[in-house]
């Protein structure tokens, strides 16, 4: 993907002194230090980060954290005491206000927490208003706001007034308008924090579904880590100014940076932030034609493994434990035992994309779980132990001490022995 915003060295100090405050800043004084010996404040310091076109970054922090200002600056909103924020090629932080005005025209609208909504004015008139202001003729800025309301699925509401929506109805609206001018880049402040848990909810898997089709790039700011870990693609999370780690939800609820993120994350379900492609590895399969309970005994030793996939060609016939292929060896002599004599043809399967708290059931039968693709195809397996580790944040360790198991589909999971 290609980088559409790059972030470089920002830092931004409010005050009249604000070169002063940056030097010391610079040569290591705090900012607590630098409030009480200058009255500069360090709103941000020194966030460099890049936003990947078509992707949902997301900025996290508690109030005071510097993640308002933040966005702001890559805007224009408020201009960066030094560093650069390029879009594309053009620096937001240092171009004159004509291309800054081009720029907010052709490549970036902005979604507010407060819905700033007109109320003598249709909802059609406040989806198309952003149009209105670019000088884009009526009938074009009112087809443009109706696309935009049908994506927000309020296309019926179009002559009705604010006054007759929800908050949730609202906040679709201020979404509209920000998707109307059809940016390129979409920045959305703290769009959903006003609105009632169930409706915030269904905002955040609404904006999911919409970006599936729009691929914007969007800037998402935020103070709660659950949004934070749903939306985003990548994370940002910052502390008094300061970006202290980035990362996907994987990565950060998984190795945090410091103890503030890992008192962050300490709480957090980690069945829905890790998916079956988290835990997956390649699968060990036998067929079903040419192979044996003998042979299959023997795979599962080489492998490391308690079970093997059972394969009739492409397809995915069953799964065979160690523990039966054995006995029936044990009870059948010499005598090499068919596959389809140990075959256990019901198991589970899933898609990359399952969240663990979904496999919690399936893995409790002991099984292995098949994970196909979207052509049933068998293309990775998660082994029930692993799904357990990562639910809870403990790593399996082995008779010898070791601990084999990873997020890395590479490694391999222990097997128990008969």
């Amino acid at each position: 993907m290609a980088v559409k915003l790059k972030v470089q060295n920002v830092f931004k100090i409010f005050g009249n002194r604000p070169d002063e405050a940056l030097r010391l800043l610079q040569s290591g004084h705090s900012k607590e230090n630098i409030l009480k010996t200058t009255g500069q404040t360090v709103g941000v310091q020194d966030a460099s980060f890049d936003v990947e076109e078509g992707e949902i970054f997301v900025v996290m922090g508690l109030s005071g954290s510097g993640k308002s200002t933040l966005v702001r600056m890559l805007n224009g909103l408020i201009r960066p005491t030094s560093g650069q924020i390029l879009i594309d090629a053009d620096d937001v932080a240092s171009c004159g206000s004509g291309k800054l005005r081009d720029i907010r025209r052709q490549k970036i609208a902005m979604v507010f927490q407060h819905f700033a909504l007109f109320p003598h004015r249709t909802i059609l008139e406040n989806a198309a208003y952003g149009l209105k202001i670019k000088g884009v003729p009526a009938e074009q800025r009112h087809a443009r706001a109706r696309k935009a309301l049908e994506q927000v699925g309020l296309s019926s509401w179009a002559d009705s007034k604010p006054s007759d929506l929800s908050g949730g109805m609202q906040q679709r609206v201020g979404l509209a308008r920000g998707l109307a001018t059809d940016p390129q880049i979409l920045l959305m402040d703290e769009p959903f924090g006003a609105l009632d848990p169930l409706i915030r909810r269904e905002m955040q898997d609404e904006l999911l579904a919409l970006q599936k089709t729009l691929k914007k790039t969007i800037i998402f700011i935020t103070h709660d880590l659950n949004e934070a870990l749903l939306l985003g693609n990548k994370i940002a999370i910052m502390k008094d100014g300061r970006i202290v780690q980035i990362g996907t939800a994987q990565d950060i609820v998984s190795s945090p940076a410091d103890d503030y993120v890992a008192a962050f994350v300490a709480d957090i379900d980690r069945g829905r932030v890790f998916t079956a492609e988290t835990v997956a590895r390649e699968a060990a399969t036998v067929q079903l034609g040419s192979d044996t309970a003998g042979d299959a005994m023997r795979t599962m030793e080489e492998e490391n493994r308690n079970a093997v996939f059972v394969m009739d060609g492409d397809d995915i016939a069953g799964v065979v434990t160690y523990q039966q292929a054995a006995a029936a060896d044990r009870d059948s002599g010499p005598v090499d035992v068919p596959l389809a004599d140990v075959l256990i043809t019901e198991f589970s399967t899933t898609n990359a994309d399952t969240q663990l708290a979904d496999l919690y059931g399936p893995a409790s039968s002991g099984l292995p779980i098949a994970v196909t693709d979207a052509g049933n195809r068998l293309v990775g397996v998660v082994e029930p132990e692993a799904v357990f580790a990562q639910l809870s944040a403990e790593p399996v360790v082995s008779e010898d001490g070791s601990t084999p198991l990873s997020t890395d589909k590479t490694q391999p999971s222990p097997a128990a022995t008969p």
